[in-house]
């Protein structure tokens, strides 16, 4: 079996409960989007000169990213263009929530993090099993490829 069904398969069984499922389809990006917003928040200090190439995606959240897509890439290409589609998207809201809102990107990103894993949480006790990562740290990537591999079924893609 490939890697990739290895992981997915693993990471499923812990997340059989309906309404698990749907807290994890809301959660999980939900927790993807705060962490890059907050990574998105720190400074780059003396890396400043790439905003002249890269404008406002000259950011630590870019940088960590890249690195995260490589990690499924490995695992498979197909499902890492859903990613890097995803991580974009995450990535261009960071940025129009920077530019336009009133409330500090960080503070925004720290209370849908904070809920995000409550409600987590919540899904898991209603499961009776205990979250993925627990076991392998590795399963806090693979949450969001699990519900990228739920698309790829429902439009017919290979992964």
């Amino acid at each position: 079996m490939r890697k990739i069904k290895q992981l997915l398969s693993e990471y499923g069984l812990s997340h059989q409960n309906p309404t698990n499922k749907m807290i994890h389809w809301v959660c999980v990006p939900l927790i993807f989007f705060s962490i890059v917003g907050i990574i998105f928040c720190i400074p780059i200090g003396p890396l400043d000169f790439l905003e002249d190439y890269l404008g406002p995606f000259a950011n630590w959240a870019t940088f960590s990213l890249t690195v995260v897509l490589f990690y499924y890439y490995s695992l498979s290409p197909p499902l890492a263009l859903g990613m890097f589609l995803f991580s974009a998207s995450c990535l261009a809201l960071a940025n129009l929530i920077r530019i336009i809102s009133p409330v500090p990107l960080w503070s925004i990103c720290l209370v849908l993090f904070f809920i995000g894993w409550v409600l987590q949480f919540y899904g898991h006790k209603i499961e009776g099993k205990k979250p993925s990562f627990f076991k392998d740290v590795r399963f806090l990537l693979i949450g969001p490829a699990w519900l990228m591999h739920f698309i790829y079924k429902r439009f017919g893609f290979a992964y």
